[in-house]
Parts: C-alpha cells; sequence; structure tokens
C-alpha cells in the first residue's frame, strides 16, 4: 500500500494521472469526469460543474464544485468540433 501511495503522490505531481482520472466519478452525479487542464480541474459534463485540482489533490466534495456557465461548456464544445475537423 506504501509503494502504490508513493507511486500515485509522484505520478500526481500538478494535475491528475491517467490511472486515477478513469476511476473518478462526480460526487454528484456519479458519471464520468473530463480532465481541464488550465485552471486544473475536473469537469462534470453532464450537471456542468467543475472540480478543482489542488496540488495535485481534486477536491470532490460537493460544496467545492463551480456551476460552469454556458460560455465554458460552449468553449470545451467548440475546441471538441476544431479537434475533430483537424485529423
Amino acid at each position: 500500500m506504501v509503494r502504490l501511495s508513493k507511486w500515485l503522490l509522484k505520478e500526481a505531481g500538478t494535475g491528475v494521472n491517467k490511472t486515477l482520472s478513469e476511476i473518478l466519478v462526480c460526487p454528484l452525479s456519479k458519471q464520468a469526469l473530463r480532465v481541464c487542464e488550465e485552471p486544473p480541474s475536473l469537469i462534470s459534463d453532464s450537471i456542468g460543474v467543475s472540480f478543482p485540482i489542488k496540488d495535485g489533490i481534486p477536491c470532490l466534495v460537493p460544496t467545492d464544485g463551480k456551476i460552469l456557465d454556458t460560455d465554458d461548456t460552449m468553449k470545451h464544445d467548440n475546441a471538441a468540433d476544431d479537434s475533430a475537423d483537424n485529423k
């Protein structure tokens, strides 16, 4: 267990490692979370809430969540459309 903890802390750095991000779900909707690099956060697209990542640690307490504006979700949708067009 100690080795796993050390590995997770090493991998965390400033963000969330891929394995951990695949396991975590929104504490409110129980749906998958999307990792956002700037600002470091985990986003629940199903309910439009962003949870901060502080020092590599996701803060998934429901009161820490921030409701996203429609502009924030539209930026993500446009970025996804742009990346799909570039392929």
